[in-house]
């Protein structure tokens, strides 16, 4: 299959990416190493798997399958795979109706799996969440007793103090924006419009102990390509800009700060500084980065990129984005910019105990890397895994009673870059040595986010 505008061949239906063709459970998992007694739970991944015989357009819209493995006292007890059974995979269901209203349930759930008030939610941004049992079987959509009437981000965040959860959906329509928050309880207790220009892809957000950040970046929703059908219906578009907002949680205008033009996918955390600053770490594709890496993956390519007066700028562009740092003052209405590392990377992790709160760690994923950034010391290091692997985003598990912030563990699932295997990998997460290795039955395409859900306490 060739992506919607001829120019190569799929690669997110090959290798380390293909989709595997059904769902299956294996018990009793070999382990190398010793897998830490207290590591008691689930850790669960989502990412996209297309059928077989119905490739998709683009990587992200495949249909959502959670792959999951039960860890108890030291043994890998099961592995098992389901996709997520919503009313577009199960009836076709679309997501825009023939009267031009939004069917918020119709749509893949395939992109993070997160635990809160005792539910198991999947999450894509464009739709409402599905809940699963610990098992993987969908109990159904999830709108919060009618509540919320609009997508959900994939990239909610829970308050480590207040145990809310804290997200955001954006739409193609007005309200284009709208802030919501759960109680620790699981109830839909605030929903706020927030005013910005137009429809983007507003994949993720950040918070604070006091503040909420919005990401008002220049991909755009674009009717011709959702009229064409099959892919992702956004682009970049220098004309729209690039700016972070700072919100008050407690209620208030948002301040808006201009950036140089951007755009990000991941969030690794926020905080506010001494000087009341709010500083937020995350991974950067540079416009060149941008629309080199989204045609790669089925996006429509940047149509200025083969003009003569760009050629020198998309010339250096390795489509790859790097850890990145802005810094926002209020007092001065000034945003400051630096680059944290220089390694290319994706998926930002952070011990969530800290969201929204000072960190000195972040884990990220390189092509054949996991990598621990120490942000206070500005170095790296990294757990070197070889060509022939790559590493899936690496979800932290702090220690019980841990003391130091990287006291822990780090779960990655690493596949076969020919797609021939896979494994969960646990990590020491203070020197990224190797604690233990669980060998899963089948590979494991590589996709998007996970969680640790540990059994509730006895």
């Amino acid at each position: 299959m060739n992506r919607p505008n001829g120019t190569s061949p799929s690669l997110w239906l090959e290798g380390h990416r293909a989709p595997v063709p059904d769902e299956i459970d294996a018990a009793g998992l070999p382990v190398e190493g010793v897998l830490p007694p207290e590591l008691t739970g689930r850790y669960f991944r989502n990412g996209p798997n297309p059928l077989p015989g119905t490739p998709s357009a683009h990587w992200f819209t495949g249909p959502g399958m959670v792959h999951g493995v039960r860890l108890r006292d030291g043994r890998a007890e099961w592995y098992r795979n389901r996709w997520v059974r919503t009313t577009k995979f199960t009836d076709g269901a679309r997501f825009v109706r023939p009267d031009g209203t939004f069917d918020h349930a119709a749509v893949p759930a395939n992109t993070h799996v997160v635990p809160h008030a005792g539910r198991i939610l999947a999450l894509v941004e464009t739709g409402l969440p599905y809940e699963l049992t610990p098992e993987l079987d969908t109990v159904g959509p999830c709108d919060f007793g009618g509540l919320l009437k609009g997508g959900m981000t994939a990239h909610p965040k829970e308050d480590p103090v207040t145990g809310e959860l804290l997200f955001f959906g954006y739409g193609l329509v007005p309200p284009y924006l709208t802030y919501h928050r759960l109680s620790a309880g699981g109830r839909l207790v605030e929903s706020r419009e927030v005013e910005v220009p137009g429809p983007t892809m507003m994949h993720d957000f950040a918070v604070t102990a006091g503040h909420v950040v919005w990401l008002d970046l220049p991909v755009v929703f674009d009717m011709a390509l959702a009229r064409g059908g099959g892919g992702m219906p956004f682009r970049w578009d220098d004309a729209y800009g690039a700016r972070l907002g700072v919100m008050p949680r407690a209620g208030g205008p948002v301040r808006w700060f201009d950036v140089d033009p951007c755009y990000v996918f991941h969030v690794g955390n926020a905080y506010e500084d001494a000087a009341g600053r709010v500083v937020v770490d995350g991974v950067r594709y540079r416009p060149a980065d941008f629309t080199a890496f989204w045609p790669s993956i089925g996006g429509q390519a940047d149509p200025s990129a083969a003009t003569v007066a760009n050629a020198p700028v998309r010339a250096a562009a390795t489509g790859s984005s790097r850890l990145h740092r802005w810094t926002l003052d209020p007092a001065s209405g000034t945003a400051k910019e630096e680059p944290l590392d220089d390694r290319p990377v994706e998926f930002p992790t952070h011990d969530d105990a800290r969201t929204g709160h000072a960190h000195r760690y972040l884990y990220t994923a390189a092509a054949d890397a996991i990598v621990k950034h120490d942000l206070r010391s500005g170095s790296s290091a990294a757990l070197e895994l070889g060509p022939d692997l790559v590493p899936g985003e690496a979800v932290f598990v702090a220690a019980e009673g841990a003391r130091a912030e990287d006291e822990g563990w780090l779960l990655s699932i690493v596949t076969d870059r020919a797609g021939q295997g896979s494994e969960l990998l646990v990590l020491d997460a203070a020197d990224l040595s190797r604690t233990a290795s669980v060998r899963l039955p089948r590979r494991v395409p590589a996709g998007f986010h996970g969680s640790w859900i540990p059994d509730p306490a006895s």
